[in-house]
């Protein structure tokens, strides 16, 4: 913290040279401007000018070339002319060079004010002091969870409407068995950053096994509320496959696992629903090998997929790949993805039915469908900025082989 403010000092007075600089400068532009109006003579050439405009309009009078009432209304002309001029030239007198110094040292307390203020309203200094927290706790000796979540609740209470102080609190609270601790940070963690579809499940999750598994009406809302914003949102998922597997229900257990499996981006937590799927396949008395076997699909597309040699030094081994098959016009979910991993390129895989997202968009409802291989580093389902990709139009879905396997090389950049 101290490197920070001492940064923050040097700026202050880097600006607050710059609003002095110009009273340094003040005395040399007040001469200045004194010598220019002093050696100006634009007055007194238009007063020149007039002159010898006027003695012209006399001879010509004296001439006969006109008379006395054109003479009086080219004189008045002239006149007013002069006039105009002359107040053009006009100039307001100069200020003594010493004006205005007051409101400069007001500008810079103003200035150091505004400065503190927003830095408090927008800065991130209380994130700061989270990281000191962690990291003095790291540094401890004697540092433990136990101190780590007695520093957080304090700066709760310092910081309550810090959010990430609250995304600290409640996966520590559910490490430590305090449940109803764990879902009181969730909630206020919610009411900051808004009802997101990720924060909700995580909520339905800790309610729902404080409930003892049981799908209680509070729990259901949650659940109502997440399939509207995200119908494939992997925790919520998994909660529904617990449920439906204490029920006794596994082929649903199964269904709600092998979605969640496709959604999920924490390779312990895919592990381990697939761990779940293969007891429930034991309990419905199906071998996992011969239900893999079984659930191979007939009807599909297969790919082969190749990474570009010249964008290899680009990404690293365990560098998440997205393998998608989408309809052509877009108006559908992903009909079906498979996920694998640049290490394992090139490969070939199959897409099927069993590969879906959803029940309601499946490669059986199209003819011809776009694959759409995507290398993610940061393991994102969304596409980023910088992302590598290949894609292949109008394929044919209809009865696999591998030796029909289309050929997909990843080989542009997603901008």
């Amino acid at each position: 913290m101290i490197p920070l403010w001492i940064g923050f000092a040097v700026l202050l007075v880097l600006a607050l040279w710059f609003l002095v600089l110009p009273l340094r400068e003040s005395r040399r532009l007040h001469d200045t401007l004194a010598a220019d109006e002093a050696n100006d003579t634009a007055a007194e050439q238009n007063v020149a000018i007039f002159r010898r405009r006027l003695e012209s309009l006399d001879a010509a009078r004296a001439r006969g070339d006109i008379d006395e009432t054109q003479y009086a209304q080219d004189r008045l002309e002239l006149e007013r002319s002069l006039l105009g001029d002359t107040e053009r030239l006009s100039r307001r007198p100069l200020k003594v060079s010493s004006a205005g110094r007051i409101a400069v040292p007001l500008l810079m307390v103003a200035v150091v004010l505004a400065s503190v203020i927003w830095y408090q309203q927008q800065g991130a200094e209380g994130d700061l002091a989270l990281y000191a927290v962690q990291q003095e706790v790291q540094n401890d000796p004697d540092g433990s969870l136990a101190m780590y979540l007695e520093r957080m609740e304090a700066q709760a209470e310092r910081q309550p409407d810090n959010p990430n102080v609250w995304g600290e609190l409640f996966p520590l609270y559910r490490q430590t068995g305090q449940p109803e601790k764990a879902a009181a940070a969730l909630e206020r963690l919610i009411a900051l950053k808004g009802r997101r579809a990720p924060l909700l499940a995580q909520l339905a999750q800790i309610r729902f096994f404080m409930a003892e598994r049981k799908l209680t009406p509070e729990v259901q809302a949650l659940v109502d509320e997440i399939r509207e914003k995200d119908p494939r949102e992997p925790t919520m998922l998994g909660v529904m496959g617990i449920h439906a597997f204490g029920n006794g229900d596994y082929e649903t257990a199964i269904d709600r696992w092998r979605r969640a499996v496709a959604n999920v981006q924490n390779p312990d937590t895919e592990a381990s629903l697939k761990q779940g799927i293969q007891v429930a396949q034991q309990r419905l008395g199906i071998d996992p090998d011969d239900a893999a076997d079984a659930q191979a699909p007939s009807h599909g597309v297969a790919v082969q997929v190749a990474l570009d040699p010249s964008l290899r030094d680009q990404v690293a081994d365990d560098a998440t790949v997205f393998i998608t098959a989408r309809d052509l016009a877009g108006e559908l979910p992903p009909l079906a993805v498979v996920r694998t991993t640049i290490a394992e390129l090139p490969t070939t895989v199959t897409l099927g039915e069993n590969n879906a997202m959803s029940p309601q968009a499946t490669l059986a409802q199209v003819d011809n469908a776009r694959l759409v291989v995507r290398v993610s580093p940061s393991g994102q389902a969304m596409p980023q900025p910088g992302d590598l990709f290949g894609d292949a139009d109008n394929v044919p879905v209809g009865a696999v082989a591998d030796s029909d396997a289309v050929e997909v090389t990843i080989n542009r950049v997603f901008k």
